[in-house]
């Protein structure tokens, strides 16, 4: 549903309806806004970091259906009927999710500015890929830059979630088994 606001220069609005973080949001925009715009300014969720607008540093990834996209080009609109994580969907603070956990307990971040980005690169390949190599987090992670590290403690970070997601999941099915 598309609408004009004649009061606004007659700049057409449209109503989408998208899933961020487990919760359905319906919003009016521009057809003409990015999603990290939407995530960051529209609906608060300021994890979702924007730092070169031409989607080479990664800092703005989001999972999309679960896989991972840089928000900062892509249009808010192509997300209606969808479903989007950022980073705050990941765990609570009182339940970190694996790759948060990894990334403190690692020592994964410097300035914390790419981390948001990462972590959300990391949960996708961790997703499609239980049990990555060290050749395998730094090809998934190839996309997001970091300027103060070496990546060393990232990768590290990443190896160490996959390691806690698996234990997590063999566990569980140890106790559907019993």
């Amino acid at each position: 549903m598309s609408t004009t606001n004649p009061e606004e220069g007659g700049v057409e609005e449209r109503r989408i309806t998208v899933t961020v973080n487990g919760e359905p949001q319906a919003v009016e925009i521009e057809p003409r806004l990015l999603l990290a715009h939407l995530l960051r300014q529209g609906l608060g969720l300021t994890g979702t970091h924007i730092g070169c607008d031409t989607t080479n540093c990664g800092a703005c990834t989001v999972l999309y259906d679960g896989r991972p996209v840089k928000s900062c080009t892509m249009l808010a609109v192509q997300a209606d009927g969808h479903e989007v994580t950022t980073v705050e969907g990941l765990g609570t603070p009182s339940e970190l999710d694996p790759v948060q956990e990894g990334f403190t307990t690692e020592h994964g971040l410097q300035c914390g500015f790419c981390t948001p980005g990462m972590m959300m690169a990391a949960k996708a390949l961790i997703t499609e890929n239980p049990d990555p190599t060290e050749e395998d987090v730094r090809w998934g992670l190839s996309g997001n830059l970091c300027r103060c590290t070496g990546y060393q403690n990232i990768v590290k970070a990443v190896l160490w979630a996959a390691e806690k997601q698996r234990a997590a999941s063999a566990a569980a099915n140890t106790d559907v088994a019993v």
